[in-house]
């Protein structure tokens, strides 16, 4: 009879150690996920000042639609500073939806076409978005099979008390996830205008823009 309990209780054991391990295995997956994330996400964010201070001078009579991108950033930033997935998403699809509205304006303006800073800009932004939603994926897939070791019997009775708690997904709304594509009319251009006061592109004395959290927090 000793060597039956014996058995089982050896049987539990080696059970808890592989279960342990491949949570932890799964965390670690979803969290370096998370960090490709970050990464085109300060991308992103890096981005934006120096496409500012690029159109400002040729959109000067666009002072709202630039401050829209410019807030849209701040608030972008921000959000990444929490770690809440949820916040970010939200706080950067507002950023998506401004910068839609800055290329759909950019269309009357043609000749931004002729800038070459605009335009590398733009291709920029288009790659950042596309590896954007390539790590969107793939860290929601991941927290999608994370979450769900968390909820299966037996794992689930054992999950929480070992400090295992779930991840939230990165959500965007459908109509961000396409790249805003810049297609120029044949206004004339109405030229330059004074500075209006954004903040400087890097490299042109401003501040460098700071990155989002790290991974985000489980629960």
């Amino acid at each position: 009879m000793g060597w039956i309990v014996l058995g089982i209780v050896i049987l539990l054991v080696i059970w808890l150690v592989f279960t342990y391990n491949g949570l932890i295995a799964a965390r670690n997956r979803t969290q370096e996920a998370w960090s490709e994330i970050d990464v085109e996400l300060k991308r992103r964010h890096d981005l934006i000042p120096n496409l500012v201070n690029t159109v400002q001078g040729y959109m000067g009579h666009e002072r709202g639609t630039l401050e829209a991108v410019t807030n849209a950033r701040a608030g972008a930033v921000a959000a990444g500073a929490t770690g809440d997935p949820a916040k970010i998403g939200q706080a950067e699809n507002v950023l998506s939806q401004s910068l839609r509205s800055l290329f759909a304006v950019s269309e009357n303006y043609p000749d931004l076409k002729a800038i070459s800073a605009f335009t590398n800009l733009q291709e920029n932004l288009t790659a950042t978005e596309d590896k954007l939603e390539f790590s969107r994926r793939f860290y929601n897939g991941n927290v999608r099979d994370y979450n769900i070791k968390l909820q299966v019997l037996p794992t689930s009775l054992i999950a929480g008390v070992l400090g295992f708690k779930p991840f939230g997904f990165f959500q965007a709304d459908d109509a961000d996830r396409a790249v805003p594509q810049v297609s120029f009319g044949n206004m004339p251009s109405p030229g330059s205008s004074s500075s209006s006061g954004l903040p400087p592109a890097a490299g042109q004395g401003g501040p460098p823009a700071p990155g989002t959290a790290g991974p985000p927090p489980q629960g």
